[in-house]
């Protein structure tokens, strides 16, 4: 099991309101993709989750206990990537194998890093170091770290913001191409993105959020089938109603902002 529920989950910045009231239970291996304009607390809600911050008020769990700081039970990606500059591609993710998984002999640890590199298309970027690799090489080398350390919730922060189109496709493929892999071993995912297209192909339920302070305007299901073909999904009628939909649950929220605050008709009306 890898289950995790927030409970009426609020966060403040001293006299500023983040969130507040954040309510939804992700079950185990869902693929969770929380979608919102900028400043609604998408990332904030991210660090919550990880551990690298406390909620003012409600409760976060992991199959029934609470998160109370950073741990090994769950991988964070983030947009920056964040490889140690000095270290090679292997021996970034074999830093994290060690904190993982201490005790083993430094063979197995590279062997095991040199596999991952290999399941994300990098069999011969493990002596370089990620100033020698592209945006997109080193999202993947990250993607390679949180995979090989095994954790079964991984948090991932508006990781393909940066790159290229091209290289932003290829990588969402890969990164549900690894998800898939086994059903009964998926790992509970959380993705941040403000992009509706990305959520709908990647995710099993979006979660979108609203601005001032950051509260679930929705939560919606995506009932496509997997695998979900980038070129197909276009031209289904459902990817194409969904999509319409979530766009005008976001426009309505921005215009509320904009209109001094107004309340807008629940996102799940007409659902």
């Amino acid at each position: 099991m890898h289950e995790v529920a927030l409970k009426h989950v609020g966060y403040s910045y001293g006299t500023s309101q983040v969130l507040q009231d954040i309510t939804f239970t992700a079950a185990a291996g869902d693929f969770i993709c929380l979608l919102g304009p900028s400043g609604c607390g998408k990332s904030t809600l991210l660090r919550l989750l990880a551990g690298l911050g406390s909620p003012t008020s409600g409760s976060i769990t992991l199959d029934g206990k609470p998160v109370s700081g950073p741990g090994l039970d769950r991988g964070v990606v983030f947009q920056d990537y964040s490889l140690f500059p000095w270290m090679t591609a292997g021996q970034n993710v074999v830093l994290a194998l060690e904190q993982a998984f201490p005790g083993k002999k430094k063979s197995e640890y590279r062997e095991t890093a040199a596999g991952y590199l290999e399941l994300v298309g990098l069999p011969d970027a493990g002596d370089k170091l990620p100033g020698q690799l592209s945006g997109g090489m080193r999202q993947r080398a990250a993607i390679a770290r949180a995979f090989a350390v095994n954790s079964p919730v991984l948090l991932m922060d508006e990781p393909f913001g940066a790159l290229d189109a091209i290289t932003r496709a290829r990588i969402q493929d890969l990164l549900l191409q690894l998800w898939q892999q086994k059903e009964g071993e998926r790992k509970t995912v959380f993705f941040v993105t403000h992009d509706v297209e990305e959520a709908i192909l990647l995710a099993n339920r979006i979660v979108v959020l609203g601005l001032n302070p950051g509260s679930i305007k929705g939560v919606f299901e995506v009932d496509l089938p997997r695998p979900r073909i980038r070129q197909e999904l276009y031209l289904k009628e459902s990817f194409l109603v969904l999509r319409d939909r979530l766009v005008s649950v976001l426009h309505e929220n921005i215009l509320s902002e904009l209109d001094g605050g107004q309340t807008v008709r629940s996102a799940g009306e007409g659902i």
